[in-house]
């Protein structure tokens, strides 16, 4: 990637930094997150603006994706990685700052009614998504330019690890400090959290780039430049396929497909049921991660992760699909979220393996937004499909397709396309 090479403690303790800023940013997503569906009343505002302010931070950091990663190319990881996490910082303290906004509402047409206070977390939602854009894409090109073919995938599966944990944590931590304390601590919390993360960033990240032109990519070039390189076209279909399913369609659908077929456990009723199985999916997907991501190293082609990867989240969208009950769904997803937890770090040490080191934060761009796209599209269709156009047992099977066909669009055309070219790692 570049010239220099990193001793095995200089790659530690920089990832670790990357691992805690990723790591802290989802805690502080998830901590926030169980408050904000329950503001339209204390806001004044709309259904319709509620929606918008929980869409906000993945519309903006869709757009931000390929300007975030031409920029980290052409100045470093460092200072846009350290700037995404601070700016990340400013949204919880946005939301309090929304609490204490003076009321003023009007009504919009199709939007309905709109406060000022509901602009604000609007705002502060659209700070989030732009810092994230930066975070992820300057975690991606730090770990990517530290490491080499024979190291990357171990480091990224910690860092997806990091990242994916990082979430449900926050979740579980906002659920409580909201129920005991008011949403007010629980943002209070996360925005401490993010500003924890921007500080152990600025003390030991370093600044890791190669040259290039600087050239932002706009969403209307990215048909073009994906076109001129297909391989990162490959991976990204796997990103939007792994994104647009799992936080997509389980994540919309699952409460819904427990309510449907009449699921209950002790106390539990569709809702509590939904998130224990969603929590068991975290949880394996996470841990999956950081095992097949060290597990691709030993590998000489790391794309044979994927296969077994794709082949398990089928199985699992099948056996949700043909056996509805709580046992298969459970065993369903262990098996939806290890693939997901085996295919994304492979998928993204592949991309890191491929792309030359001037154009890591442009190709991490463009990856990311594929991702987003398919977190974007999943919930607009999810809910139609099961409601209204196939129902569960065939909106589920057709998702078994979709990742099976990821074998034949991602596998085949990956294998054996990996040349190692890295430096060397000096020795300690």
């Amino acid at each position: 990637m570049t010239d220099e090479s990193y001793t095995t403690s200089e790659i530690r303790t920089i990832a670790l930094a990357v691992i805690a800023g990723v790591f802290f940013g989802g805690v502080a997503t998830g901590v926030a997150f169980p408050t904000l569906p329950l503001l339209d009343e204390r806001l004044l505002i709309s259904a319709a603006l509620l929606s918008v302010i929980l869409s906000a931070n993945r519309i903006a950091r869709l757009v931000m994706n390929t300007p975030a990663g031409a920029i980290i190319d052409r100045f470093g990881a460092r200072i846009p990685m350290i700037a995404g996490l601070f700016t990340q910082a400013l949204a919880p303290f946005g939301y309090i700052a929304g609490l204490h906004t003076p009321t003023a509402v009007l009504a919009v047409p199709v939007v309905g009614t709109v406060s000022l206070p509901g602009l604000v977390f609007v705002l502060a939602r659209l700070f989030w998504g732009i810092g994230s854009a930066f975070v992820f894409i300057g975690a991606f090109t730090t770990i990517t330019h530290m490491t080499t073919n024979d190291n990357r995938g171990r480091w990224i599966g910690y860092m997806r690890g990091g990242q994916s944990l990082g979430f449900p944590t926050g979740l579980v931590v906002g659920g409580v400090l909201t129920d005991l304390f008011g949403m007010e601590t629980a943002f209070l919390a996360a925005g401490i959290l993010a500003l924890l993360a921007g500080t152990v960033a600025t003390l030991v990240l370093p600044d890791v780039h190669g040259p290039t032109d600087g050239r932002s990519v706009g969403l209307r070039e990215l048909p073009a430049l994906l076109w001129d390189r297909p391989a990162v076209l490959t991976v990204g279909f796997g990103n939007f396929t792994l994104r647009f399913l799992w936080g997509g369609i389980i994540l919309s659908t699952l409460a819904r497909y427990a309510s449907a077929h009449d699921m209950e456990l002790a106390v539990l009723g569709a809702a509590g049921i939904s998130g224990a199985v969603m929590a068991l999916g975290v949880v394996t997907s996470g841990v999956t991660t950081v095992v097949t991501g060290w597990l691709s190293d030993m590998l000489s082609d790391r794309t044979l992760l994927t296969i077994p990867a794709f082949l398990s989240m089928a199985g699992g969208f099948s056996l949700t699909a043909f056996v509805p009950a709580l046992g298969p769904l459970l065993g369903a997803i262990v098996l939806i979220g290890g693939g997901m937890g085996m295919a994304a770090p492979a998928l993204l040490a592949i991309l890191g393996d491929l792309t030359p080191g001037e154009e890591l934060g442009r190709m991490g761009g463009v990856y990311n937004g594929m991702g987003d796209v398919g977190l974007s599209l999943g919930p607009l269709v999810a809910i139609p499909a099961v409601d209204l156009w196939f129902g569960y047992r065939l909106t589920y099977a057709l998702c078994a397709v979709l990742v099976l066909s990821c074998l034949a669009v991602v596998s085949v055309p990956l294998l054996g396309s990996v040349n190692d070219t890295d430096r060397p790692l000096r020795a300690d």
